[in-house]
C-alpha cells in the first residue's frame, strides 16, 4: 500500500498529470508485487467504464457544448439581466441566476464558467465592476452546475456508490437553492459595502416579461398535474401541454422560454418515469439540436461539428480518468488501504458527525489535488463502507461530497474552474485565486448547512419516494 500511495504522490509533485499519475502508480506496483496477472488489469479497466450510468457522461458533455454553440448562453444571460438586472450589484445577481438556469442543462461546473463566465466577466468589466469580483462572482456561481440537476459528478458517484441517480438529482435541488441565496446575499454586501446601484433601470414592462416567462415554465408541469388529477392521462396531458407551450413561444415569440424548459423536461421525465437519468442525458441533447436547429436556427453544421469533437476530447480524458482511477481503487481496496482507513477513523470516533468533519477535511484536501471524477472514483470505496456502518444516507453524503470537491476546483494546483477563469479573464493564477478567496464563506456557510442538516438534501427524494 505504501508503495502504491507513494508512486503516486511523487509522480504527482513533479508535475504528472493526475490520471497519468494513477495508472503509471498501479503499473509500478503491479509490476512490482508480481502477483496480479496482466489480465485482471485489463478486465479492472473495462469493468471501471462498462456501465450504463455512464454512459450519461458523454450526452451532458455534448449537451453542454451544443447550449454554447447554439446562443443559448446568451439568451438566459439577457433574461436573467431582465429578472435581477435592476438590483444592487445587478450583474452580480445576473450572473448567479444565469448560472442557475446553465446548471439545469450542462452539469459541470467547467462548462458553466467557460461558456456563461466569457459573457459575464466582459459584461461586468464594461459596467466598471473590478475584474476580480467579477471573477470571484464566476467562480462561485460556476459551482452550482453540479449541485443543481442533472450532475455529471452525481453520475459518477452513483454509478460507484449504487444508489439511485435520479434520487441524487431530486437531493441536489433544496442545497442548490440555498446555496443561490447565499451567493445572492454575497452580492447584495459587496453592493451595499461599495454602493453599487443596478445595472439596467427598473422597468416594469422588462420585469413583467421575464416573470411572464417564469410562469410560463411552471405552467407546463402544473397543467399535466391538473390534467392528471382529473383523469386525463399522462402521456395525453404531457401532449396537450407541450403543444400549448410551442404555440404560445410561437405566438408570442419569449426569448428564454424554451432554453429554460430544459431542466423540467429533465427533471420531470425522470420524475414521471418516462426515461432514466442516463436516457436524461441524451433527451438533452435532443432538446439543444432542437433549440439550437428548428427554435432559433442558430446553429450551423460546421459549429456541431466543433461541438462533437469537442466532445469527443473530453469524454476521452474522462474516461481516461475513470478507467486508471478504477484500477488504482481497486488496488487500494486489495491492499486493505481501505480497512486501514476505516480502523483509524473508528479508533478516533463513532460518531457520524465527528467523521462527517472528518470526511469532509479529507474531501477538501483531495478535491485541491486531483480531479473531481478520479477523486469519486478513488473516495467512494474507501469512505463508502464507514458511511454505511455510521448510518448515513449515501444520497446526503454524494452532496456533500460532490460540494467538497466543487469547492476544490477553485483552488491550486489543480482547481479548472480557478484556470479556465484566468484565461477568460486574462489575470494571473495568484490574482484570480485572490479574487475567488472572499466566496468561500457563502461556499463553506452552504457545506455546513448540507452536512449537518441532512433534510436540506433529502427532504425533496424523500418526499418524492414516498409518493
Amino acid at each position: 500500500m505504501g508503495i502504491l500511495i507513494g508512486t503516486f504522490l511523487l509522480l504527482m509533485i513533479v508535475g504528472v498529470p493526475v490520471a497519468v499519475s494513477m495508472a503509471g502508480a498501479s503499473l509500478f506496483f503491479l509490476l512490482w508485487s508480481g502477483s496480479v496477472p496482466d489480465v485482471v488489469v485489463a478486465q479492472r479497466m473495462i469493468a471501471g467504464v462498462e456501465s450504463f450510468p455512464l454512459l450519461a457522461v458523454p450526452f451532458f458533455i455534448l449537451a453542454g457544448n451544443l447550449m454554447n454553440i447554439a446562443g443559448i448562453t446568451g439568451r438566459i444571460y439577457n433574461f436573467a439581466v431582465a429578472l435581477v438586472g435592476w438590483m444592487r450589484g445587478g450583474l452580480g445577481q445576473v450572473n448567479i441566476i444565469g448560472s442557475v438556469v446553465f446548471a439545469g442543462m450542462s452539469g459541470t461546473a467547467i462548462a458553466d464558467a467557460a461558456g456563461l463566465g466569457t459573457i459575464e466577466i466582459k459584461a461586468m468589466k464594461d459596467h466598471g465592476y473590478q475584474t476580480e469580483f467579477a471573477v470571484g462572482v464566476t467562480a462561485a456561481s460556476a459551482t452550482l452546475g453540479p449541485i443543481l440537476p442533472p450532475s455529471l459528478p452525481f453520475v459518477i458517484y452513483g454509478m460507484m456508490a449504487n444508489v439511485s441517480i435520479g434520487s441524487l438529482f431530486l437531493a441536489g435541488v433544496v442545497p442548490g437553492i440555498v446555496l443561490t441565496l447565499l451567493m445572492m446575499f454575497t452580492v447584495a454586501y459587496f453592493a451595499r459595502k461599495n454602493n453599487w446601484g443596478g445595472d439596467v433601470p427598473f422597468d416594469w414592462k422588462r420585469l413583467g416579461g421575464a416573470t411572464v416567462e417564469v410562469l410560463v415554465v411552471l405552467a407546463f408541469p402544473f397543467s399535466i398535474w391538473l390534467m392528471t388529477t382529473f383523469g386525463v392521462s399522462a402521456n395525453i396531458a404531457t401532449l396537450i401541454a407541450f403543444s400549448a407551450l410551442l404555440a404560445a413561444d410561437w405566438y408570442f415569440d419569449f426569448s428564454a422560454v424554451m432554453a429554460l424548459m430544459a431542466p423540467v423536461i429533465l427533471i420531470g421525465g425522470m420524475t414521471m418515469g418516462w426515461f432514466t437519468p442516463t436516457e436524461a442525458a441524451v433527451a438533452a441533447v435532443i432538446w439543444a439540436l432542437f433549440l439550437g436547429l428548428v427554435r432559433y436556427r442558430s446553429m450551423t453544421l460546421r459549429t456541431l461539428a466543433k461541438a462533437t469533437f469537442d466532445t469527443i476530447e473530453t469524454t476521452a480524458s474522462v474516461l481516461f480518468i475513470v478507467t486508471a482511477a478504477s484500477v488504482f481503487a481497486w488496488l487500494l481496496t486489495t491492499t486493505q488501504a481501505a480497512q486501514t482507513l476505516t480502523d483509524a477513523i473508528l479508533a478516533v470516533t463513532h460518531n457520524k458527525w465527528v467523521f462527517l468533519l472528518l470526511a469532509n477535511l479529507l474531501i477538501l484536501v483531495v478535491g485541491c489535488f486531483i480531479d473531481t471524477i478520479a477523486a469519486i472514483t478513488i473516495l467512494v470505496p474507501i469512505l463508502l463502507p464507514l458511511v454505511l456502518k455510521l448510518g448515513i444516507d449515501p444520497i446526503h453524503f454524494g452532496l456533500v461530497m460532490t460540494l467538497n470537491l466543487m469547492i476544490g476546483l477553485l483552488h491550486p494546483p489543480l482547481g479548472m474552474v480557478l484556470f479556465v477563469l484566468a484565461r477568460v479573464s486574462k489575470l494571473s493564477v495568484e490574482r484570480t485565486t485572490m479574487a475567488i478567496l472572499p466566496w468561500l464563506v457563502p461556499l463553506f456557510l452552504a457545506l455546513i448547512i448540507i452536512t449537518y442538516f441532512p433534510s436540506v438534501s433529502m427532504w425533496l427524494p424523500d418526499m418524492i419516494g414516498g409518493n
